[in-house]
């Protein structure tokens, strides 16, 4: 071997060529902040404790071996997607601190050894110091390498990263280890290497298993909502609370993620057309209710102008049922909207009241009618009551006719006093009778005929104070008709039977 000045340091792996001192770099390895790269002592003198020429730069720690986290899935769609949460962090792997002396050495020339079971293999010279030192530098390489592998252990172990990934790594460290610049149980370490390899295979495939599971759970609970947005838009008729439910849906689809692109936008394209079959579907219910109110809304106003039209009407009675029809008419008429509705009820009612309040006044003044008719009815009764026919027959049977005559004359009474009244006239009548009946020589009861004309007359009386109360000309004048062909009637029959 070549001589090499004091204050170099050569790095060799198995390959090297101890004759012509050609040497082949050992593998780069990833620093990390809790290992530091060595320092190298600078030897008396001042010169550099490793030369350019040497060909090994300081040895790196395994951080920057650490994988990645996969891209684990298509980003989905940006409208409606949020970009994945970040992968936990994996546990930090315990420091590794080995021996160097029970696996290497270091001659009197500063040729650094190892030891492994085909023997000792140099590994690289160290011209900075003492041998202890030289030793311990090439320790720390082999710890370094030993915390890349505990670190990988402990991702694969917690889940953390793509098992692919971590496979490619332990495969690179199996292979790279034996023949590494460093003093240590290499066999060992690249067997544990070797150990990771096999296990991220099966961790690999339980990745993609679970992958796979957690990828359709999510496609199911998007199924399902557009399966309901796809629902509501076919029958919901709620559509306030239907719309709120779309919107609620948007916002728990933004959370739903892990979904390749591909799929993702086909459900998202169900989901965009049952929200918009739905907002077609509520914008025509909507449109065809204003079309319904509006027509409503002429309607009622037709019915308000045929009500102001009939307010002015004296006409009591077939006004009355006209006006009730109307009121029938505007029931069956659908609502035109809270405000709407309100201000043309009040128009429609404001033109029903100026009749009936007309109405109202023409019955109050019928009623005092009546009550003075009442009271002259009240007084030719209690002169009739006077009469004694058995002082007079004869003038009480005069003066009878000529207060009857009287009493007819005079209108419509109160109908609740109209039977009594007309029970004193008839007990008057009886009175006169009976005294004429009495200085008679036979006597025979009534007849039959005569009662029943009489029975006629005061149905027919009835009839006609009940027209007279509705308002209706036409029933008044058939009653009125019909009383003095009642009356006539009787008259005949009384003149016969009195024969």
């Amino acid at each position: 071997m070549s001589p090499m000045r004091r204050g170099t340091l050569r790095d060799v792996s198995s390959t090297d060529d101890p004759g012509n001192g050609v040497q082949q770099a050992a593998p780069p390895i990833a620093e990390t902040p809790e290992t530091p790269a060595p320092e190298v002592a600078t030897p008396p003198g001042g010169s550099e404790a490793v030369t350019p020429e040497a060909g090994t730069p300081a040895a790196p720690a395994p951080a920057d071996a650490a994988l990645a986290d996969p891209a684990a899935e298509p980003a989905p769609p940006a409208a409606h997607t949020p970009a994945p949460a970040p992968a936990p962090p994996a546990a930090p792997a315990e420091t590794v601190v080995s021996d160097p002396s029970q696996w290497g050495r270091v001659d009197e020339q500063g040729t650094v050894f190892v030891r492994t079971p085909d023997g000792e293999r140099e590994v690289g010279s160290w011209q900075a110091g003492d041998a202890e030192a030289g030793l311990a530098h090439y320790g720390r390489r082999y710890d370094d390498l030993a915390t890349e592998v505990a670190l990988l252990e402990a991702r694969l172990k917690a889940h953390t990263g793509n098992p692919g990934e971590i496979k490619a790594k332990a495969e690179a460290l199996a292979s790279s280890i034996p023949t590494a610049a460093a003093v240590g149980d290499l066999e060992g370490l690249a067997a544990r290497a070797h150990a990771m390899v096999a296990t991220a295979e099966s961790a690999a495939a339980e990745y993609r298993a679970e992958k796979a599971a957690a990828r359709a759970a999510q496609v199911a609970r998007k199924e399902a909502l557009a399966a309901e947005a796809e629902q509501i838009a076919a029958e919901s008729t709620s559509w306030k609370a239907a719309g709120d439910r779309l919107k609620a849906i948007v916002e728990e689809w933004k959370t739903i993620r892990g979904i390749d692109r591909k799929t993702d936008d086909a459900l998202w394209q169900r989901f965009a057309a049952a929200r918009d079959a739905f907002g077609r579907r509520r914008g025509a219910h909507f449109a065809q209710l204003d079309a319904q109110r509006g027509e409503a809304r002429a309607a009622k106003q037709e019915l308000i102008k045929e009500a102001q039209r009939l307010s002015t009407s004296t006409e009591w009675g077939p006004t009355s049922a006209a006006m009730r029809s109307l009121m029938d008419r505007w029931k069956a008429v659908p609502r035109t909207g809270r405000d709407g509705d309100d201000d043309l009820w009040k128009q429609f009612r404001a033109a029903q009241d100026v009749f009936f309040s007309a109405r109202a006044e023409q019955d109050k003044a019928r009623d005092a009618e009546q009550v003075a008719n009442q009271q002259a009815k009240e007084e030719l009764l209690a002169e009739a009551e006077q009469l004694d026919p058995g002082k007079d027959l004869r003038g009480a049977q005069n003066a009878l006719r000529k207060i009857q005559e009287r009493y007819d004359a005079i209108g419509h009474v109160p109908r609740a006093v109209m039977r009594q009244l007309e029970d004193r006239m008839m007990a008057v009548e009886q009175k006169v009778r009976g005294a004429a009946d009495a200085g008679r020589v036979r006597t025979a009861p009534e007849n039959p005929m005569v009662a029943s004309m009489r029975a006629a007359v005061t149905k027919a009386e009835e009839q006609l104070a009940k027209a007279e109360a509705a308002g209706d000309e036409r029933r008044i004048a058939e009653a009125q008709a019909n009383l003095a062909t009642r009356r006539e009637w009787l008259a005949e029959a009384e003149k016969s039977a009195r024969r």
